[in-house]
């Protein structure tokens, strides 16, 4: 499944995020986290130093052999150079699987060794010197998009990302591509403010979104909660002991982690199996497509010189099945 954490800034989706991640590694399931927020704080939630957080190698400069990578021998796309960040797959593209060594988790995923198992750790990487006053932090998660495109998982599989803070996850498609997106809130104004936000822009895409209460002192919090979102809250997480030493740099073994929050840990679980079941890829698809086609309009067939419409390919859905190893990949 493909888990999106959002949020409004300081909200601990990001803290929340890595929770799950952990929980998630505890159940053996198979995970490739992606930091794909502007501040790139998840590999130190996960207990990464501050230099091996800095060494983990940046999505966005290895943009050109994402691209040749996926592009495989798909004859509607002339060279990698015409890929954008929305480009679909089609027949003859290189997909990617959760469980596997390819050359994009080669060039830019990193082991990360949890308590109870291994994930991978995918960043888009931060602003550098040179992007300052110039560049727009969306074309950095382009990389990310293009490789959500080009992903297929299972049922026990997952990819969480950590998403940019607010309504900016609006900026491209991708909030169109999870099975089931997590908005953490407090229980402040504040806090459900981008849960609205969230929930109008996402309204005629058919997201499924859950809301997970974080920083809940107790009923009062969670009555507020129910008022401002009714059946979209899930559960609520309160104030962690095992969070705060974790943060301070010196992390007690998970299994440690406060029953109440692991029981809320496996709530979202079970909320995000229950959206397997729920799956369209036909759906995912023509999204995929809808933006892909609006991007292009709008300055792709500018920017490259060419028509990216003609990059559709009519006749290809995305789906499940295409991540058996009889769905043969080009070489």
């Amino acid at each position: 499944m493909k888990i999106a954490f959002v949020g409004k800034g300081g909200s601990g989706k990001t803290t929340l995020s890595s929770l799950f991640i952990r929980h998630l590694a505890a159940n053996e399931a198979h995970v490739v986290a992606v930091d794909a927020d502007i501040n790139q704080h998840l590999g130190a939630a996960l207990g990464l130093d501050e230099n091996e957080a800095a060494a983990l190698p940046a999505m966005g400069a290895q943009l050109p052999l994402i691209k040749d990578y996926l592009r495989g021998t798909n004859p509607r796309i002339s060279s990698a150079a015409t890929m954008i960040k929305t480009t679909p797959p089609g027949e003859g593209s290189r997909l990617l699987r959760v469980r596997e060594d390819n050359p994009v988790y080669d060039a830019c995923a990193r082991t990360v060794r949890l308590d109870d198992g291994e994930i991978k750790l995918m960043a888009t990487g931060p602003f550098t010197e040179n992007d300052l006053g110039v560049a727009c932090y969306h074309s950095k998660v382009g990389a990310v998009e293009l490789c959500l495109n080009h992903l297929v998982d299972g049922q026990d599989e997952y990819v969480v990302v950590d998403m940019t803070a607010g309504s900016d996850s609006f900026a491209s498609g991708m909030f169109t591509r999870f099975d089931m997106t997590f908005l953490v809130a407090e229980p402040t104004r504040k806090g459900v403010s981008v849960y609205r936000q969230y929930k109008d822009y996402a309204r005629d895409f058919g997201v499924a979104l859950k809301v997970v209460g974080n920083k809940v002192q107790g009923e009062d919090d969670l009555d507020f909660l129910r008022s401002e979102v009714g059946d979209d809250l899930l559960v609520g997480i309160g104030q962690s002991d095992w969070v705060r030493t974790m943060e301070k740099g010196r992390p007690a073994p998970f299994e440690l982690l406060e029953a109440d929050n692991r029981m809320a840990l496996q709530a979202l679980q079970n909320a995000a199996e229950d959206s397997y079941e729920l799956r369209d890829w036909e759906r995912y698809t023509r999204q995929m497509v809808h933006f892909h086609l609006k991007n292009a309009e709008s300055w792709g067939n500018e920017k490259t010189g060419a028509d990216l419409a003609a990059q559709v390919d009519p006749a290809f859905v995305l789906h499940e099945h295409l991540s058996e190893p009889s769905a043969a990949q080009p070489a």
